[in-house]
């Protein structure tokens, strides 16, 4: 097995399409990605500017933190009446994943050191989910590259387009651009919930955050949405604990 994949990897490496996907169908794929999340960064812009953020601001935080739903959660959460430190928060927590996602990544593409602090950037869902897409390294290594240097270019373009049309368009919570930027986010990871446990921790966490929302300041809810997946998985150690129990009580 070790030898089959070592082979691939090395032939995988080579000028052509030797993992069965052209480059062809990977750029038009990574750039479907690309361009359909990138429109949204338009929604982002106006959502931005209507919670009282300035034009360099909301350019700042696509140029910088390129990370669509914890840049919503942070306007998000100012737009509702919440402090600058919890709007912090809860986008940060939010952006975590990106460690983890970039903790995968780093073993799928094996990037040069020079290169690593760079793609860094650019570790996000979207790119995450079009390179683990692909059949080998050189077509993730493509896929990711395609996907991120296209919805970074667009997405920080329309976002500067989004503020700077902000006043013209008026409310945004009147047109449905601030849900824009959650709705994709639940796109991209709805076909990811794969496993029972996923799904229960995905359950717990949308109860908990929209249970929570009348009761907590804003931002507040996005951070204890977050304790779902310890508490599922403690639930999980705790059941499997006592199965073990009983089956050695059994023997």
């Amino acid at each position: 097995m070790e030898r089959t994949t070592a082979l691939a990897d090395v032939r995988d490496d080579g000028g052509g399409a030797p993992d069965g996907k052209p480059d062809g169908a990977v750029v038009r794929d990574a750039l479907g990605v690309g361009i359909a999340v990138g429109l949204s960064g338009f929604a982002f812009g106006v959502t931005s500017a209507g919670s009282g953020l300035t034009l360099l601001q909301t350019c700042a935080l696509s140029l910088l933190v390129f990370t669509g739903a914890s840049q919503f959660a942070l306007v998000g959460a100012l737009a509702a009446g919440g402090g600058a430190f919890t709007a912090a928060a809860g986008a940060f927590f939010l952006g975590v994943r990106n460690a983890f996602y970039g903790l995968r990544l780093s073993q799928l593409l094996a990037l040069p050191r020079a290169v690593r602090p760079f793609a860094a950037q650019w570790v996000i869902d979207e790119t995450t989910a079009v390179a683990l897409a692909q059949p080998g390294r050189r077509s993730a290594r493509l896929g990711f590259l395609v996907t991120g240097l296209s919805l970074y270019v667009l997405w920080n373009l329309t976002t500067l387009l989004g503020a700077l049309g902000a006043e013209a368009i008026g409310d945004t919570d009147a047109w449905g651009l601030d849900a824009a930027g959650p709705a994709v986010f639940l796109a991209l990871l709805a076909p990811m919930l794969r496993t029972g446990t996923e799904r229960t921790v995905a359950g717990l966490a949308v109860l908990l955050g929209l249970g929570l929302l009348p009761v907590l300041p804003a931002g507040v809810p996005v951070l204890v949405a977050a304790l779902a997946a310890p508490a599922v998985l403690w639930a999980q150690g705790r059941r499997h604990a006592a199965r073990g129990d009983a089956a050695e009580g059994e023997r």
